[in-house]
């Protein structure tokens, strides 16, 4: 009778161990959704958007197809050095005349991301591979409200009051990306790369756009550190972007350097607390013969909360399971960029881990 007890313990106890686990890949499937244009480089717009990657960001993933959804919005302001820079960047105004502005620029952006995942099942470099393409649709406005004055031939003018107002509405770029993980025990390693394919909306004209204009390729790794007895995870992932020149403005962004973070404690099996973070820094100066406002190397940080639930749901494939995280972000210590808040609510659905066989009882 004890050794029947001891093995229905332990056949509870990779129940539980495997559950998590499953909890551990719907999250980490979620996280790899890309995101909307943010304000950073050639006129406030980068490839990366920090907050992608959170908590289990390297944790495996279940074979086969996995499906993110995620509701993105981001609201802020930025300083005249931003909204300068901008105004300059479309062609409103005229680099070689002096000016000086004082103002700001707002902002928002408010995107809904699709992204579809396969995870082979066969190794691949004694790790598991992924593939997957994330495709974006949505809304971003800009509003730089100005006072200019400045001096031509000498001459000064001004000061006088501008406003102008970009709204973009449309499809944004398509993002392939590609993992590979690993798992030893509580450790899990992952590298990535992904970049951007630039077909989205996007005017160099326009103050606001939904695409970025050029291509990119992002690559990296991430850890994470999840104990499925104790509930206990802390995942970092960094990364280093390139950006390849604007063909319609001849401006080229410089290298990019980021680090997502996320700490939690998953308080029962399927609900998950914990905290959120980033820093993005720019490390060279953007480049090009359309750059005419000077190296303009940005920076921001951000922290916040998040929470996750785990839950099974009905398909027209089957029972799946789903896993809901909802996340913000506080930024600070912003330079050449625009800082506000921001928020991302992401749905990813995934194959079940596979109930396991009941282990045979001892009888005595």
């Amino acid at each position: 009778m004890g050794e029947r007890r001891a093995s229905a313990k332990l056949h509870r106890g990779g129940r539980h161990r495997r559950l998590f686990a499953s909890t551990a890949a719907l999250a980490a499937a979620g996280a790899m959704s890309l995101a909307a244009p943010a304000f950073a480089d050639e006129g406030g717009v980068s490839f990366w958007v920090s907050g992608i990657y959170a908590s289990l960001a390297a944790v495996p993933l279940q074979p086969g197809w996995t499906v993110n959804e995620t509701y993105y919005h981001w609201q802020g302001q930025a300083g005249a050095d931003v909204a300068a820079a901008r105004e300059v960047t479309i062609g409103r105004f005229n680099p070689s005349v002096t000016l000086n502005l004082s103002g700001n620029l707002n902002a928002l952006a408010d995107i809904v991301f699709g992204t579809a995942i396969y995870t082979f099942e066969q190794p691949v470099l004694g790790g598991q591979a992924a593939v997957g393409l994330l495709a974006a649709y949505g809304r971003t406005d800009a509003t730089v409200n100005a006072t200019i004055t400045g001096t031509v031939a000498g001459f000064p003018f001004g000061p006088f009051t501008r406003q102008d107002f970009g709204e973009a509405v449309g499809f944004g770029d398509l993002y392939p990306q590609a993992t590979l993980r690993w798992n030893q025990g509580v450790n899990n390693y992952m590298l990535y790369v992904t970049g951007d394919i630039p077909v989205g909306l996007y005017n160099s004209s326009d103050l606001a756009n939904i695409g970025i204009g050029h291509g990119a390729i992002d690559a990296g790794g991430a850890y994470t550190y999840f104990n499925p007895e104790t509930g206990h995870e802390f995942s970092v992932t960094g990364g280093l972007t390139y950006n390849f020149i604007n063909p319609s403005t001849q401006y080229q962004n410089g290298i990019d350097a980021h680090i997502d973070w996320g700490a939690s404690q998953f308080l029962t099996k399927q609900f998950q607390i914990g905290a959120v973070g980033y820093i993005y820094q720019q490390l060279t100066c953007d480049s090009g013969s359309g750059d005419k406002v000077g190296c303009f190397e940005s920076r921001v940080l951000g922290i916040g909360p998040q929470v996750g639930f785990i839950f099974p749901i009905e398909t027209p494939f089957g029972i799946k399971q789903a896993y809901l995280n909802i996340r913000g972000y506080g930024e600070f210590d912003h330079q050449n960029r625009a800082q506000g808040f921001d928020t991302w609510v992401s749905l990813t659905i995934s194959n079940p881990t596979p109930a396991p066989p009941m282990p045979p009882l001892i009888h005595k």
